[in-house]
């Protein structure tokens, strides 16, 4: 070939994007433990919501782009009296859920939070449901919202096994839009060409950078990105169903595509491997995986890498609460991913900076026994200078076992351990957390917590007689599953 010309010969759909599209399309979801977990992490995902919506920085983003937009069929945002086209309302569930950092999470070499999807799922399914009834036909039952939560949270799960974006500086929302353009173009009714097509347009978009998630530039934007993100999947969706050209080679193509140009030359190591070693790697097939062992933030809002950290911290507020003035230094030993995204120093700007901050989220449940979202705001942090007193005297450590135990995909542990030492010589005993309250080797202890934590939020919105309804209806997964998605909706609009 000449070195004037380029060979035109258009290659199939990249295998990672048929992989991706056979599962959503013809993999028979059956799995009872999967179903029962995606229950619940609708009624944590919803509940989180709903508490998000007593923060004026989050709701002065929700509503129509053009103040009195009126949409027929508009999908209906939760706890609020918007009725929107899909995009935007998948904009506002999404944002609504990751808002106050409580929603569930998956860690691997890539880190995330599955349920952001349902702004997709939600926003999509109650659309759709309310054009069928208009036509005469069958809206989409809570079956169908469940299974596409299963879907989405294994799309994104499983290509986050091994799959480092954060290495390449890439933010996990990246693998929100993925999911939520698969799902969302499956609900919509497509076909193989048009979902590949759609999947295709969600990896040549340009992608997040993390900075915002990371000192010194961590701010609010990361609680409304994964609401982008989704929205982006219901638009490029919309677009590949009406008929739009897919990008088969968008993944491999030399120089072009987006391995070459977003996943291996940011990071030298990547950059200099064969080409076979830079695409992505799958640890094991889709199914239902991710969802059977997903994490729920069970007793605080906060990053999931200090879960247990936190847990630590109210075991020891007791042995503490009454020497804070006495304290030498406090030692954290904790797991490598923790010490890269939330082990920090300095100022911390604003809640956003704080949620992220291991040593905030350590400080104040040493001193007040809890962790509320109340606790990053800017008025909670000026009126408590011990916090920041605290922080000055801890000193973080890895632990080579729990960075190892983090990775093992027959553990899965995210642990810590937090001890005290004070000024007489004395010290607190070695507090050691391995697996937090959302883990699913603590799923019996975990669930009644989860569902008290969706009934403190539901109350935060509606009368409770109507949280009562809710509650009894989502406890009920035959009846739930039976519902249309638009009078689920009603009972929460």
């Amino acid at each position: 070939m000449s070195a004037t010309v380029e060979a035109n010969i258009r290659p199939d759909y990249d295998d990672e994007l048929q992989r991706i599209a056979d599962y959503v399309l013809d993999h028979r979801l059956d799995i009872e433990e999967a179903f029962d977990t995606a229950r619940y992490c609708l009624m944590d995902t919803l509940g989180c919501g709903l508490l998000a919506l007593r923060f004026p920085e989050c709701t002065k983003h929700l509503g129509p782009l053009v103040e009195g937009t009126q949409v027929p069929h508009g999908a209906r945002v939760p706890g609020t009296a918007f009725r929107l086209d899909p995009v935007k309302a998948a904009w506002d569930i999404g944002a609504l859920v990751r808002w106050l950092d409580y929603n569930d999470t998956w860690l691997a070499a890539e880190w995330g939070h599955p349920s952001d999807n349902l702004g997709a799922i939600l926003a999509v399914a109650d659309h759709l449901s309310q054009v069928r009834l208009a036509r005469g036909e069958a809206p989409l039952t809570m079956r169908d919202v469940l299974e596409a939560m299963i879907q989405a949270h294994e799309i994104q799960g499983v290509l986050a096994l091994e799959n480092a974006f954060n290495r390449v500086g890439l933010d996990h929302v990246v693998l929100v839009k993925v999911a939520s353009t698969a799902v969302a173009a499956r609900l919509m009714g497509a076909d193989r060409e048009q979902l590949l097509s759609a999947l295709s347009h969600a990896f040549a978009d340009g992608q997040s950078l993390r900075t915002y998630r990371h000192a010194p530039n961590a701010g609010s934007r990361k609680s409304w990105a994964a609401g982008d993100a989704t929205s982006r999947g219901v638009r490029l969706a919309d677009i590949a169903m009406r008929g739009e050209m897919g990008i088969p080679g968008v993944l491999s193509a030399p120089q072009w595509g987006f391995y070459d140009v977003s996943f291996s030359h940011a990071n030298r190591d990547l950059a200099i491997k064969p080409e076979s070693e830079r695409r992505f790697r799958f640890q094991r097939e889709f199914g239902s995986y991710v969802m059977e062992n997903i994490l729920f933030k069970v007793a605080f809002p906060a990053e999931f890498h200090a879960q247990t950290a936190c847990e630590a911290a109210v075991a020891l507020h007791p042995q503490v609460k009454d020497r804070l003035d006495e304290i030498e230094r406090i030692v954290i030993t904790t797991h490598e991913s923790a010490i890269r995204i939330i082990s920090k120093e300095g100022a911390l700007a604003n809640p956003a900076d704080r949620d992220h901050c291991l040593q905030y989220m350590i400080a104040v449940p040493l001193v007040f026994g809890e962790l509320a979202a109340e606790h990053y705001e800017d008025d909670f942090h000026a009126a408590h200078p011990v916090i920041d007193a605290l922080r000055g005297k801890m000193e973080v450590i890895e632990e080579p076992s729990y960075s190892r135990d983090y990775l093992d995909p027959d553990k899965r542990a995210i642990a810590n351990a937090v001890q005290v030492v004070f000024t007489d010589g004395s010290a607190t005993e070695r507090v050691e957390v391995e697996y937090p309250l959302g883990h699913r080797r603590r799923r019996d202890e975990g669930i009644p917590l989860l569902e008290a934590k969706f009934r403190h939020h539901l109350a935060t919105r509606f009368p409770s007689a109507r949280c009562a309804r809710i509650l009894e209806l989502c406890r009920d997964r035959p009846r739930l599953e039976a519902m249309p998605v638009n009078r689920f909706l009603d009972m929460l609009t």
